[in-house]
């Protein structure tokens, strides 16, 4: 079996850094799920098909809003040193025209997300305020980052996984479609909250994806801390 390119190169991977965030991530939305549901806070369901709980909801109560932050607060850290490394991964291919850009976008939504998690379950307005628009930045940020992420390295992503990060990007329309949607034409609030809700853990789905899809391109490419990886004669770097 033919060993991807930089593997025997040394420095530190960094495809268990984006592997690490959407384990993190899946862990910290099921886990108080679980919790929420064992406890009666949410009503037993599938969330993905049925709507019947956002991710907020079923991480608000209880141990489960512990466990919740616990996870996503060093995920928070985790995200952010992601998108400076995918800054670096660019930049070593020649990649340099949006990288601030990038790293402003990924930085916001790393702090967006803390934001959210820091204030789930506190009561009041202004905490209400810090939830709502620090879930809303970290998707929306993110969003952006990936698309940006795409543009700089249109030349340098091998075409196969290119095209799967397109499609997911894609994908991840459907849900905010979605929601305009259901806001215009359904009438029922409780059914239009139920498909609301269904959308959002749809699309944290795809989140999920996009950083499997960068570990696995990290992972081919051989991308190390500490050397130029993932191209036959890569220098040391940084």
């Amino acid at each position: 079996m033919r060993t991807p390119a930089g593997h025997e190169g040394g420095g530190i991977p960094l495809w268990p850094l984006p592997s690490a965030i959407a384990a993190l991530l899946v862990v910290a939305v099921h886990v108080p799920l679980w919790l929420s549901l064992r406890d009666g806070h949410v009503p037993a369901c599938v969330p993905y098909l049925e709507g019947c709980t956002s991710i907020s909801r079923a991480a608000r109560h209880g141990l489960g809003n512990h466990v919740f932050r616990l996870l996503v607060l060093p995920c928070a850290a985790l995200l952010a040193l992601h998108w400076w490394t995918s800054v670096r991964w660019l930049a070593l291919r020649g990649a340099l025209r949006g990288g601030r850009v990038l790293l402003a976008l990924g930085l916001l939504a790393a702090v967006a997300l803390a934001v959210y998690a820091t204030f789930l379950g506190s009561d009041g307005a202004g905490y209400r305020f810090m939830r709502r628009y620090g879930v809303v930045l970290y998707f929306g940020a993110s969003y952006l980052a990936q698309l940006v992420f795409l543009r700089m390295g249109r030349d340098a992503l091998p075409p196969a996984l290119r095209a799967a990060m397109v499609a997911t990007c894609v994908l991840m329309l459907a849900p905010g479609l979605g929601n305009v949607a259901a806001s215009a034409l359904v009438g029922d609030a409780l059914l239009k909250d139920r498909v609301e809700n269904a959308l959002e853990w749809q699309l944290g789905v795809l989140l999920v994806a996009w950083y499997l899809l960068q570990a696995r391109l990290w992972w081919i490419e051989g991308y190390r801390f500490g050397l130029d990886t993932g191209r036959p004669g890569g220098r040391a770097a940084g």
